[in-house]
């Protein structure tokens, strides 16, 4: 016969509610160094894809006073804004105050989620063009995640060129299995349409483990390596625009390329034709 066992009373607790939580439904760990996690999604939270929140955990108790602050970081929102629940990808710093923690979530768990969305890699920021560059590294694939699920990217593009630089391969991963998901999804080809995922150009470069490409995008870009790769004659203002988002000294690389190439950086106030996303860097 079987021995029936007694209910465990601890984890039968009611969970302590969050200020402005939002339950984890899913975590995928990618990497020692990368994960992602998708929580709910408030009802009323409304955003354009590109945006990011505020989003963390509550912190120590303070020795003194026994209170706790919330440990809050600005994350891009990685889903697009007609999917039901938020997507984020995240880095894993092992000292880090919120990361430290927030590597340790499992489905049913609580974050707080401040539900005001900000950011500049939005398609208002930029005026119209022909051909949308997305450059990135690292988890700053993430906002372009969401833009390229969107169907707006599509309709307002030619062409769409996604470029994502890592220092290596299985850091590649989270995007990679993206995009072939676009390619082949049911529910992204009834989406999106055939035709317009056809515009989409994935173009993914390692800087230290060997891959079918090496470089930073940067040199790449300077030497011409990518426009042949592509089959493209260049970046020009007539017809490119492109978002950046990356490290500090990715940023400002990039931006001096582009500007090299006669493009000007534009605001949700001020459409040009490139935007840099500066809430994540020092």
């Amino acid at each position: 016969m079987t021995e029936q066992r007694p209910v465990n009373q601890a984890a039968a607790k009611p969970v302590p509610t969050l200020p402005d939580a939002q339950t984890v439904t899913s975590v995928q760990h990618w990497t020692d160094r990368l994960f992602s996690f998708r929580v709910t999604r408030p009802a009323s939270l409304r955003f354009r894809s590109g945006e990011f929140v505020m989003i963390g955990l509550m912190g120590d108790p303070d020795p003194a006073t026994g209170k706790q602050k919330p440990l809050l970081r600005a994350y891009s929102i990685a889903s697009p804004s007609w999917d039901e629940e938020l997507e984020f990808y995240s880095i894993k710093v092992q000292d880090g105050p919120l990361t430290s923690k927030l590597q340790h979530i499992q489905p049913g768990d609580q974050i707080i989620l401040r539900p005001k969305p900000v950011g500049t890699l939005v398609h208002d920021a930029l005026l119209p063009g022909k051909r949308i560059w997305f450059f990135a590294t690292g988890t700053g694939f993430a906002p372009f995640a969401s833009l390229l699920r969107d169907p707006e990217t599509y309709e307002k593009f030619d062409e769409v060129i996604i470029t994502h630089t890592c220092r290596d391969v299985a850091e590649l991963e989270y995007g990679r299995l993206l995009i072939e998901k676009l390619k082949t999804d049911e529910l992204m080809q009834e989406l999106i349409g055939a035709d317009h995922l056809a515009k989409l150009r994935y173009y993914p470069t390692t800087t230290r483990e060997e891959s079918p490409k090496m470089g930073r995008i940067t040199t790449l870009l300077q030497d011409g390596t990518v426009f042949r790769d592509l089959g493209i004659d260049g970046i020009t203002p007539e017809t490119d625009r492109a978002m950046v988002c990356g490290s500090l000294g990715f940023n400002k690389d990039i931006m001096a390329i582009l500007e090299g190439f006669g493009l000007e950086e534009g605001a949700n106030s001020d459409p040009k034709h490139f935007v840099v996303e500066k809430a994540f860097v020092g």
